[in-house]
C-alpha cells in the first residue's frame, strides 16, 4: 500500500496510521463522532496467518510442568472456543513457530550459552543417528497446535547443528558477519532440515514452511561463554547457497514444504542498504539477479522480516512499512512480519518509569495495525509466547508471564493484556480473509486506528484501537455488502483487570462507542 507524499504531509504521519491515499472514501468527522465509510468492494491483501513462537521456554513447560498448567497455556494460545458467556477461551492462533534446535543443550556449560533454558537439543547426534525424543517440551506444544487446528506450522532454525558449525558452537565468536556453517556442510545442513520435516510429516505434523536462517544481519558474536542464545550471521550469497541446497533436499524427500526467507532482523534490510545481507527483496526476487530464488520450486514469492527497532516513533513506523510495501509490490512478493516483541524502547513512547499492561498492549496493537495496513503484511507473528516476568508492568517480551521454579520444572503463569491485544486480530482475522480499504479522518487526539476485514460470505470484522484518553463514537457506513447485516458482536479489552476481549451481542447498529484506551473487535454478520 502506498502513501503519497501529498497525503504524507497533509495528515502529519505521526498521527493516524490508517489514512492512506488508496482509500476510496475519506470519512468525515463531525463533533465527537467519526464516520467510517466501508466499501466492501475496495480490498487489499489476503491474510495467510497470525501466530506466535514458543521458543526456549516451551521445553521446560511442555516436558515437566503439571498437565493442567501446560494444557491451560495451550488452550490460551490455540483455542477458538468461547465460554458460556461468549467470552473467548483462547486467541486461536493460526500459525505456530517451532524452533529446530542446534544441540547446545547436549554441550551443557561448554556450549557458551549462559542461560540453560535458552540452549536447545538437536535431533541429530554427532554419530549421525537421530533421536526423535529430543525437544519433548517443544513437541508437546507443536502437537497441541495441531490438535487445536492451527492452520500453519512453521519450523525455523537459529543455528545449524553444532557439528556443522565452524567453531563447534551454536553462535559466533568472531565478528565477521559471515555464516558459522562450515563451507563443506551446506548439503549436510539442508539434508538435516529435510529429514526433520519428513519425520514430522510422518507423525501427522506437517510444516507448511521451513526457515533455515534467522536475522542474518546480526553477527551473533560473543566471547566464549558469554552468548545469550543460538544464532548465526549469513550473507546474501550464503543464504542463496543454503536455500538452493535445501530446495534440492526437499525435492529429494518428496516434500511440499515451502522455504521462508529471510527473517531479516529489521524491516529496512528487506528493501535497502548496501551491506552483504541488505536489499534482500531485490537480490532474491529481482530480475537478472545472480541470487534470484524465483526458479526454486519450494520458494514462494514471500519475504519475511522482523519489526524490531522500526517503531521508535509514528513517522518511522509508517515510512518504513510504506517503503517495504512499495518495494514488495514492485517485485511481486508478499511481506510477512514473522517476529516481533517490544525489544527496543519505542513502547515507552517518551514516558519515564514503568509502563502498565494496557500501555504495552495498546502499543503492540499499534504495531500490528501498522504492519497490516501500511506494510500490507499477509502474515503477522509474535516472537515469544511466554517468558519470565511481570504481568502488570513492562510486559514487552511476552504474551504470558512466567514465574518458574529455579529448576524450571514447575511454576506459575499469568496472562498479560498482550495476549488479548494479539487475540483481537488472531481469533477473528482468519486465513483467507481480505482486508477492506477504509477511510477515517484522524480524531482530534490522533489516537483512533481502524482496520476492516471480510470473509467469503461478507462477514465483516473491524478491529478498532482507541489510544486516546476519552471515549470516541464511530458511525458505520457500509456499502456493497451482499445482504443486510443483522447482528454486531463486540469484544472489548481495556485496562480493567476483568475486561479481556469481553463479549457483548446486539443487533446491528450504525453507531458504536470505542472506550478510552481500549481495543475493540466488532464482528458484523
Amino acid at each position: 500500500m502506498k502513501l503519497s507524499k501529498c497525503h504524507f504531509k497533509q495528515l502529519c504521519l505521526p498521527l493516524l496510521l490508517v489514512t492512506i491515499s488508496q482509500f476510496a472514501a475519506i470519512a468525515q468527522k463531525t463533533d465527537t463522532v467519526i464516520t467510517l465509510n466501508v466499501n466492501l468492494n475496495n480490498t487489499a491483501q489476503v491474510i495467510e496467518n497470525i501466530g506466535a513462537s514458543g521458543c526456549w521456554f516451551s521445553e521446560g513447560i511442555g516436558k515437566y510442568w503439571p498437565a493442567e498448567k501446560r494444557e491451560a497455556i495451550a488452550r490460551l494460545l490455540f483455542s477458538k472456543q468461547k465460554d458460556k458467556q461468549g467470552n473467548p477461551m483462547g486467541i486461536g492462533l493460526s500459525a505456530w513457530r517451532f524452533n529446530i534446535g542446534a544441540g547446545t543443550t547436549e554441550q551443557g556449560d561448554s556450549s557458551g550459552i549462559k542461560d540453560f533454558r535458552k540452549r536447545t537439543e538437536c535431533f541429530l547426534s554427532p554419530n549421525g543417528s537421530y533421536d526423535w525424543n529430543k525437544q519433548a517440551g517443544y513437541q508437546f506444544f507443536l502437537k497441541k497446535a495441531r490438535d487445536y487446528g492451527v492452520e500453519t506450522l512453521i519450523a525455523f532454525s537459529n543455528s545449524p547443528p553444532v557439528q556443522f558449525t565452524r567453531n563447534g558452537l551454536g553462535y559466533k565468536t568472531e565478528k565477521d558477519y559471515t555464516s558459522n556453517l562450515k563451507a563443506d556442510a551446506y548439503n549436510s545442513y539442508a539434508d538435516f532440515l529435510a529429514k526433520v520435516i519428513r519425520h514430522f510429516d510422518q507423525q501427522g505434523l506437517h510444516f507448511s514452511y521451513i526457515s533455515p536462517v534467522n536475522e542474518p544481519q546480526w553477527d551473533w558474536s560473543h566471547p566464549y561463554k558469554q552468548a545469550d542464545q543460538e544464532g548465526s550471521a549469513w550473507k546474501n550469497d550464503e543464504i542463496y547457497h543454503v536455500v538452493k541446497d535445501l530446495n534440492s533436499a526437499l525435492n529429494k524427500e518428496k516434500l511440499d514444504t515451502k522455504i521462508l526467507i529471510s527473517e531479516a532482523g529489521m524491516l529496512n534490510y528487506l528493501y535497502s542498504g548496501k551491506g552483504n545481507s541488505s536489499s534482500q527483496i531485490q537480490h532474491f526476487f529481482g530480475p537478472g539477479s545472480s541470487l534470484s530464488v524465483k526458479a526454486l520450486n519450494h520458494v514462494p514469492p514471500v519475504i519475511a522480516g522482523h519489526s524490531y527497532f522500526t517503531e521508535s516513533n509514528d513517522s518511522t513506523l509508517i515510512t518504513t512499512r510504506t517503503r517495504l510495501a512499495d518495494t514488495a509490490k514492485k517485485y511481486n512478493v508478499s511481506y510477512w512480519e514473522s517476529e516481533y516483541s517490544m525489544l527496543a524502547d519505542g513502547f515507552k513512547e517518551g514516558a519515564k518509569g514503568d509502563r502498565s499492561a494496557i500501555d504495552c498492549a495498546l502499543f503492540l496493537a499499534k504495531v500490528i495495525h501498522a504492519d497490516l495496513t501500511a506494510g500490507n503484511a499477509t502474515a503477522w507473528q509474535f516472537w515469544n509466547s511466554y517468558e519470565p516476568g511481570s504481568a502488570e508492568f513492562n510486559t514487552r517480551y511476552y504474551l504470558i508471564a512466567l514465574k518458574p521454579q529455579p529448576d524450571y520444572k514447575d511454576g506459575e503463569f499469568t496472562v498479560t493484556k498482550n495476549l488479548w491485544a494479539l487475540g483481537h486480530y488472531s481469533l477473528f482475522i482468519r486465513p483467507g480473509m481480505i482486508r477492506v480499504l477504509t477511510g477515517v479522518e484522524h480524531s482530534a487526539d490522533n489516537k483512533i486506528l481502524i482496520s476492516a476485514w471480510k470473509d467469503k460470505n461478507n462477514k465483516l470484522v473491524i478491529v478498532a484501537i482507541n489510544r486516546g484518553a476519552t471515549d470516541t463514537s464511530v458511525k458505520l457506513g457500509l456499502a456493497n455488502n451482499k445482504k443486510a447485516y443483522k447482528t454486531l458482536d463486540t469484544y472489548l479489552t481495556t485496562g480493567d483487570k476483568d475486561k479481556n476481549m469481553q463479549f457483548s451481542r446486539g443487533g446491528y447498529k450504525s453507531h458504536v462507542v470505542l472506550p478510552a484506551r481500549s481495543i475493540s473487535t466488532l464482528v458484523i454478520n
